[in-house]
């Protein structure tokens, strides 16, 4: 089929590609021009695993092209995907749907013969509603749509692998005429046994938060767990392990930390409390994750500061910057207000992390923080370690090394990520989350 992706960020780029590779014809458009000419020559504006190689080969067999004329992207398709940004307004929390609107406009515009718009950007329930009526104010000729819910499930970090491969895909629909396109469109997913789940539009749409708020939840409870382990004894770790194995549990998402960060959980928790305000409903339990969640990002600083009580002049070394492993994006990640933190108290910052320093400079323009191409570079002459995210190359450290290179023999493991008894048998004075 034909398809356009109006936005080529995160999940326009990475669903686009993945559709190209399941056979369809597909056009992402977006406005940003340099972005565009990147592309075209295969130049990749996010780091994911898999995706720079599927974008490469897509274009070469002519199933992928990349353009800015949004016109000509909705006129050449038959399904025009919305996957522009839905930022977070840091005053309410509310979802920023402008330019979501602006694609609907452009859809009631040039639309040229029956389409279905579908949103696959993350939305608050109601919006299908509000981009059908603003498609009907521009579509002038009448011509016949569909409004459709598709929203995105993929992880940072294995984006590739969760769209191809799915726990399931949901499809939010109002009409049997967009189902069967959207069926269509979905078919090489379905004939490897991974469920299409089909639903009204609404459902579609708080299905995605609602997944989103009940990870974090997890990921707030088992934090607030760790702290209560700080203070009257236990091990975190023993204590996920053994919630785990309850099935009705589950493992996953109950590792004790400083918090979850990314572009999704905090947004979407923040949105679906907005929401449910604006439509007279308190989200008591998520207002709660999100209260956990802030306290939590700060956690990792908070030790530093007990344990060193005055930072002029110190240097503290931050091995991770990125809110997870295997992805550049810092957005929300618990480093951003450590950094902060670290630099009024008049610290400096030696940092390490494989993908994410370029980022990291954007937000950051001091001379205070200084970057390394590996993490023991980053440990010469500093006076405490602190663990940001748990990418696998921190999990078995050169104690002897370190050592050798740290001025102090202070570790601050904010994603508990080490074993306590290891590095204090090396000497060092280990702090972890719980644990």
């Amino acid at each position: 089929m034909r398809l356009a992706f109006i936005g080529t960020g995160y999940v326009g780029l990475v669903t686009g590609t993945c559709m190209a590779e399941m056979g369809h014809d597909v056009i992402c458009a977006d406005i940003d021009k340099k972005k565009i000419q990147n592309l075209k020559k295969g130049i990749i504006p996010i780091y994911e695993m898999g995706l720079e190689e599927l974008v490469e080969r897509n274009i070469k067999e002519g199933r992928l092209t990349f353009t800015t004329d949004i016109r000509h992207a909705i006129e050449e398709s038959e399904v025009v995907f919305n996957a522009v940004g839905t930022p977070e307004d840091k005053k309410t929390g509310q979802a920023d749907l402008q330019y979501v609107f602006a694609v609907a406009e452009s859809f009631g515009k040039y639309i040229n013969k029956y389409k279905i718009f579908v949103n696959k950007s993350t939305v608050p329930v109601g919006t299908a509603e509000k981009v059908s009526a603003i498609i009907k104010k521009y579509n002038k000729k009448n011509i016949e749509f569909d409004a459709v819910s598709n929203p995105e499930f993929l992880r940072e970090g294995a984006a590739v692998k969760d769209f191809l491969n799915p726990d399931r895909v949901v499809v939010g629909v109002s009409s049997e005429r967009a189902k069967k396109v959207m069926e269509k469109i979905y078919k090489p997913i379905a004939r490897i046994g991974r469920p299409i789940v089909f639903t009204d539009v609404k459902s579609a749409e708080i299905i995605k938060y609602a997944s989103n708020a009940f990870l974090a939840t997890k990921i707030s409870f088992i934090n607030e767990i760790a702290n209560f382990c700080e203070k009257v004894g236990g091990n975190v770790k023993e204590i996920s392990k053994g919630m785990g194995l309850d099935s009705r549990v589950g493992n996953r998402f109950l590792q004790a930390g400083i918090g979850y960060g990314g572009s999704c959980f905090p947004k979407d928790v923040k949105a679906l409390i907005h929401t449910g305000k604006e439509n007279g409903y308190e989200f008591k339990i998520a207002s709660a994750v999100d209260e956990v969640n802030q306290k939590q990002k700060l956690r990792a600083f908070q030790i530093l500061k007990n344990r060193m009580k005055n930072l002029k002049g110190k240097n503290v070394t931050l091995w991770g910057l990125s809110f997870k492993p295997r992805t550049d994006d810092i957005r929300e990640a618990p480093s951003l207000d450590t950094t902060e933190n670290i630099l009024a108290m008049g610290g400096n910052i030696l940092a390490f992390d494989p993908v994410a320093e370029e980022n990291m400079k954007k937000n950051f323009r001091t001379k205070k923080i200084k970057y390394f191409s590996n993490p023991y570079l980053a440990l010469k002459n500093s006076d405490v370690l602190m663990i940001m995210t748990e990418w696998d190359e921190f999990r078995n450290p050169d104690y002897e090394k370190m050592t050798r290179l740290m001025r102090g023999k202070i570790i601050i493991d904010g994603r508990n990520v080490l074993d306590r008894s290891e590095a204090e048998s090396e000497g060092f004075e280990y702090f972890g989350i719980g644990v």
